[in-house]
């Protein structure tokens, strides 16, 4: 079998190339933030027979004083974005597009969702990602650290903990870059859902890394004084098939939620397959490896 560490440099040029690439396009095009961030309000209606155009259903609304007026359409659907609205305004919206579009009832809509959030709780709930994330990483490198005290040689066991959360902010920038490009690409935004999976995400990559650090744990205690590197070798070699057959798992039941969940969880379970892909990745080709190469490099013999 491939040796891990011994390759380690092909794994950090794809990681490399993978984030740089993230943040390049995070920068260049920024994220498509949705209401829950921005504030606003989004109207999802359906239409029994053919769907008006965009300049058709905006023409419609100009009379009424909602600000500047988005439409995205779906499969099934349509998207009218605008303003954030009172539950008055929400049903003049809907009488008004009854009144354009019913063709004497051949035309019905239907209303399938209708959100409104306003531009201070979007700001609260920036502030609350911010810190909750913020929260999550400090609270990961305080536990590893615990829960490896009893092993701090060859490497300190705040280590390991420091080097899993490198391995996860890995894992979230390369998820966010990729939702960058949907933003562009397909009109996919930033929302809610989204945070809670990358939370979520955190919570699985953290502990795919864990399983790896706690088998080169024992492993220590067997094999004292072999190399560093081919103990954590040894670790990774004995866990990985279980590793990618446990994400494997996860990930066929997140694809048939992905193909029949509906949009609702669109977003959210999208969020969760690419994020554990690449925290599956991380875990094993990226976590141990890095260790390894800051062991070696603190332990480099100087001339």
């Amino acid at each position: 079998m491939i040796s891990i560490i011994k390759q380690r440099k092909i794994w950090f040029v794809i990681s490399g190339l993978l984030v740089v690439s993230s943040l390049v396009v995070i920068f260049a095009w920024g994220l498509r933030l949705g209401i829950d961030f921005t504030g606003g309000s989004i109207l999802e209606i359906e239409f029994s027979q053919q769907s008006p155009t965009n300049t058709e259903i905006i023409t419609a609304l100009q009379s009424l004083t909602i600000g500047t007026v988005t439409v995205q359409q779906s499969e099934a659907s349509v998207l009218i974005r605008f303003a954030a609205a009172d539950e008055e305004t929400h049903q003049k919206i809907l009488n008004t597009l009854s009144d354009t579009f019913a063709n004497q009832g051949q035309n019905a809509i239907t209303e399938k969702r209708f959100d409104s959030i306003g531009p201070s709780i979007g700001a609260e709930l920036k502030e609350k990602t911010i810190w909750g994330m913020t929260i999550v990483v400090i609270a990961i490198i305080i536990y590893i650290s615990w829960a490896f005290r009893k092993v701090s040689q060859p490497v300190s066991s705040w280590k390991y903990g420091l080097i899993a959360v490198v391995a996860l902010t890995h894992d979230v920038i390369i998820t966010t870059g990729v939702f960058a490009v949907l933003g562009v690409v397909y009109g996919v935004e930033i929302n809610a859902p989204f945070v809670a999976a990358i939370l979520t995400v955190l919570g699985y990559s953290v502990n795919d890394t864990i399983v790896v650090f706690d088998r080169t744990r024992e492993n220590l205690k067997r094999h004292f004084g072999k190399d560093f590197g081919e103990v954590v070798d040894e670790s990774i070699q004995q866990v990985i098939t279980r590793s990618i057959n446990a994400s494997v798992t996860t990930l066929v039941v997140l694809l048939a939620i992905l193909l029949l969940g509906g949009s609702t969880v669109r977003d959210f379970v999208l969020a969760l397959i690419i994020g554990i892909s690449i925290g599956t990745y991380s875990s094993i080709f990226v976590a141990s490896p890095l260790l390894v190469t800051w062991h070696r490099f603190k332990n480099k013999p100087t001339n």
